[in-house]
């Protein structure tokens, strides 16, 4: 059809200028018409009113008229005031003349009625035009589907009835639109009547030809393919007369229409040379008539186009590069504001439609790419539409959003491109091993380098020079974060892709070189006077500087060495905002925080396997305990500039990694290294009295600066110590239940296990007296109680049954035993309680001297024979004297009154 490209670009062209031509004449025609109602108002108000008689003049008009009157002569002003200038052949209306002195004067033009219509308006204009138009085409279809049923006529005049319809609806609608334009009424811009009958014309039309195509065989493809087009087109055109309901209608036609006539091998070239010009009217009608709708559907048309050719095993690159690169080179000609043709805009906004548009079809080109398995000629066009983006973003900067979604395609390209072969794979000794062929992306590795190359020197060095350019400060901030963001991307696919995420020194040279960079841009911005935007472009590329040293840190050592980097950088961005306080990097230090919250989560051995054997000195450390202390830092620096949100999130990734660094080498001790082994009762009593103790030290903490993420972390390792204590050393993995070895006769896993956790309890319940409920704090010191009674018990059981204690019975000394450890237990908590004068201490007492003449009760009564029995109750009875005794005389002393003095006689 075409000899070549530059043909089907100056049909394009041709089109377009077409397109605004169209839109001269009509903005000619429209200034002649306000000209003309222009000079009929200044006709009107010139018009001059009769003098007022004088009195002999007064005397004639009492007496009868004989003669006509004659008009009044012109008034001097009106004699002397020079003609107006006509553009057109308009004659001013004739003088009339008049009888009477007090003619009223020309009345003024109706004001528009802006009052809302009501329902019976609606009906009466509004939704019976609506229905009769879906009527006449309906009708038209159930004429034809009749005409089939009866037999009346053949498929041939079948379709000549459906065209010659079709023409007298599109007569109707356009002899319509004349005679309203005639006779001056305003059509209703929501119910149209012309372009309801346009519509209806339409309709009819395309179902002519596709039933002369698909139902009879008429039509050949290719014919039926022209003839939808040009309905399609043409209810385009008459869109700019008939309004946007018609444009909608013929966009969809026209993006259809391939839907409708397919062949049997499809002609790619044909169909994006056809969708060019559909695309190059539907953009020109757009900007004529300034509708924003028509442009995003034509985009959204346009890319889903793209679709069908992508999952076929045989994939024409070539047409569909030419696809995305039209559509990119007409949506920034027509639709970009402020480029070449587009519609203007203020200077500093970034327009959505503008940068959606571009966006879009490089959407489109990275589909392809993906799809073509990173063929050469889909790599080149999509590097072409990136560095057309850049182009188009530095001269209009309304279309700065499509930067966004640049920088992201971009990334995409490369990480997909980063998990496939590598290239250590393309070169095997003794050729190419089978089904591990080169491919289309093994083929392309120094295209990719190339690109990167490109990209990375293109998205920094313009979002540098691009500092300064405008008076907004969004337009800025967006430059230099794909400038940053852009070239780190690429680095680490490139790494991921070529080192296999190992050790690399020279990728570590080019994250050092890349640092440079953007400490030579943060330098040279410092600088520069104040301009909008000026300080977070500073700051973002302060931040890519510590980015990129982290990554040369990463890529020189280990893979763990990664979370300590992101760390790193979090607390670096902490420190530069205290430089500069600017918002965005307190939220950019709590990024980088839930990055690294987010990499343990994938991994909590932070390097697998590789964790080591080595008690407390191994990856754990370093993997957790580096990123605690970076955190804690970070929030200390954060705090100075106020308690806000990035604040909280930087407090709890410290409190997370610092519970999770003990809780992980707790394990790793526990274990032997063996992280996935089942717990015990060493880990189980490591992890409470560490809960415990991080507990009371937030607690301590939270008094001196307020936090919230303090106090509820404080409450959080509470709850998780008492989890641990029931479940774990009472429940699964008490030596009562269990056949555990708890070690020798004192220094043991009891005292580890339940008399450290009861300490800390109590200290627990201590610090959090009068700074919480007495629930609470009653509840832990119980909690202290309990443990404190459990590790006596055990440890009476320890010394009748050696280390195992779920094996042998239970004699009569061992429960006589267990009697008197409670009742020593309960009486030293009573001296206790009377030393320091606590009340809680004295509750406990009583609390286990009770439960101990429950059991005197309960159990020896039942058990123990003989002196032991004897010897139970005695002790028992002789310690509640004592008690008794030491309530009266020492807390509860009665002060008696002394007695009354003698009276002496005088």
């Amino acid at each position: 059809m075409f000899d070549g490209p530059f043909d089907v670009f100056a049909l394009i062209i041709a089109i377009i200028a077409f397109l605004i031509a169209i839109k001269a004449s009509s903005q000619a025609a429209e200034l002649r018409r306000r000209l003309s109602s222009l000079e009929e108002m200044f006709y009107a108000q010139r018009t001059v009113q009769p003098p007022p008689l004088m009195p002999a003049q007064v005397v004639e008009a009492e007496a009868p008229a004989t003669t006509p009157a004659e008009p009044p002569p012109l008034a001097p002003e009106a004699e002397a005031a020079p003609p107006p200038l006509v553009t057109e052949a308009v004659s001013p209306p004739p003088l009339e003349a008049s009888t009477e002195a007090d003619a009223p004067p020309p009345l003024p033009a109706p004001a528009a009625d802006s009052r809302e219509p009501g329902f019976e308006e609606r009906l009466g204009t509004r939704w019976v035009v609506w229905i009769g138009g879906l009527a006449l085409a309906l009708g038209g279809f159930f004429m034809v589907r009749y005409s089939i049923e009866a037999g009346l006529v053949g498929p041939g005049v079948r379709v000549f009835l459906g065209g010659l319809f079709a023409a007298a609806l599109l007569g109707a609608g356009e002899w319509s639109r004349r005679k309203e334009s005639i006779s001056n009424i305003a059509a209703l811009p929501i119910a149209n009547i012309p372009a309801i009958l346009t519509a209806a014309g339409t309709a009819v039309a395309f179902a002519t030809i596709y039933a002369a195509y698909a139902l009879y065989g008429f039509l050949v493809p290719a014919t039926a393919f022209v003839l939808l087009g040009i309905v399609a087109m043409g209810t385009l055109a008459a869109a700019l007369l008939h309004g946007p309901a018609l444009a909608g209608l013929g966009v969809v036609g026209a993006f259809v229409t391939p839907i409708l006539v397919s062949s049997g091998k499809p002609d790619y070239w044909a169909l994006y040379i056809y969708l060019a010009i559909v695309t190059a009217a539907s953009f020109g009608l757009a900007r004529i008539r300034l509708w924003r709708w028509l442009a995003v559907t034509t985009i959204a048309f346009a890319v889903l186009w793209i679709f069908p050719g992508l999952d076929t095993s045989e994939l024409q690159v070539a047409p569909h590069a030419f696809h995305v690169i039209a559509g990119f080179v007409l949506a920034a000609l027509l639709v970009v504001c402020g480029f070449m043709f587009g519609p203007t805009i203020e200077d500093g906004e970034i327009e959505p439609v503008s940068s959606s548009s571009l966006g879009a079809y490089l959407f489109g080109a990275m589909l392809i790419v993906l799809s073509s398995a990173h063929a050469d000629l889909a790599l080149i066009a999509f590097t072409l539409l990136v560095g057309a983006t850049l182009f188009v973003a530095w001269r209009a900067p309304s279309a700065t959003g499509a930067l966004g979604a640049a920088a992201a395609t971009v990334f995409i390209v490369f990480a997909e491109w980063a998990v496939r072969a590598n290239p250590d794979m393309l070169v095997l000794p003794g050729g190419p091993m089978p089904g591990v062929g080169p491919v289309a992306t093994d083929s392309s590795v120094t295209l990719h380098l190339v690109m990167a190359a490109i990209f990375a020197a293109g998205f920094g060095l313009a979002g540098f020079f691009a500092q300064g350019r405008s008076n907004s400060a969004i337009i800025p901030v967006v430059w230099s974060a794909a400038a940053v963001a852009t070239p780190i991307a690429i680095l680490v696919a490139l790494y991921a892709r070529i080192a296999h995420l190992d050790r690399s020194i020279p990728f570590a040279i080019l994250a050092v070189l890349l640092a440079a960079a953007f400490g030579a841009a943060t330098e040279a911005l410092t600088r520069r006077e104040t301009r909008p935007g000026a300080m977070i472009s500073t700051a973002l590329f302060a931040t890519g500087t510590l980015g990129a040293l982290a990554l040369a840190l990463t890529f020189a050592l280990e893979k763990g060495w990664l979370t300590i980097a992101l760390a790193l950088m979090s607390l670096g961005t902490a420190w530069i905002s205290m430089q500069r306080p600017i918002p965005f990097l307190r939220w950019l230090a709590a990024v980088f925080a839930a990055i690294v919250t987010a990499r343990i989560g994938y991994d909590p051995r932070i390097v697998g396997d590789a964790v080591g054997t080595t008690p407390i000195f191994n990856w754990l450390l370093w993997g957790y305990g580096l990123p605690a202390a970076s955190f804690w830092a970070a929030s200390m620096f954060l705090r100075r500039r106020g308690d806000d949100a990035p604040l909280r999130m930087v407090e709890t990734a410290a409190i997370l990694f610092t519970a999770l660094l003990a809780f992980m080498e707790i394990r790793h001790l526990a274990t032997g290294g063996r992280m996935t082994a089942a717990p015990s009762l060493l880990e189980f009593a490591l992890q409470v009295c560490v809960a415990l103790a991080m507990a009371i030290g937030l607690e301590r903490l939270r008094l001196r600066s307020g936090s919230i993420v303090h106090n509820v972390g404080a409450v959080v390792l509470t709850a998780i110590a008492g989890l641990v204590s029931v479940f774990g050393l009472l429940i699964l993995e008490n030596p009562l239940i269990w056949s555990v070895n708890v070690g020798g006769a004192v220094f043991n896993l009891l005292l580890l296990g339940y008399a450290l956790p009861a300490v800390l309890m109590l200290l627990l319940s201590y610090a959090v007296v009068g700074q919480r409920g007495k629930v609470y704090a009653n509840t832990i010191a119980g909690g202290a109680l309990l443990f404190a009674l459990a590790y006596v018990t055990l440890e009476i059981r320890r010394f009748y049954h050696g280390p195992i204690l779920a094996t042998g019975p239970t004699t009569g000394a061992e429960q006589y035993t267990y009697s008197i450890g409670w009742l020593a237990f309960g009486v030293l908590l009573l001296g206790v309680g009377i030393l320091v004068n606590s009340e809680r201490a004295r509750l406990a007492s009583a609390a286990v001297i009770a439960l101990t003449i429950l059991k005197a009760f309960v159990i020896d009564m039942s058990t123990l024979t003989g002196v032991y029995r004897a010897l139970s109750f005695m002790c028992l009875g002789i310690v509640l004297v004592a008690i008794g005794w030491l309530y009266q005389r020492i807390l509860f002393r009665r002060q008696v009154a002394p007695p009354p003095a003698p009276q002496t006689s005088s």
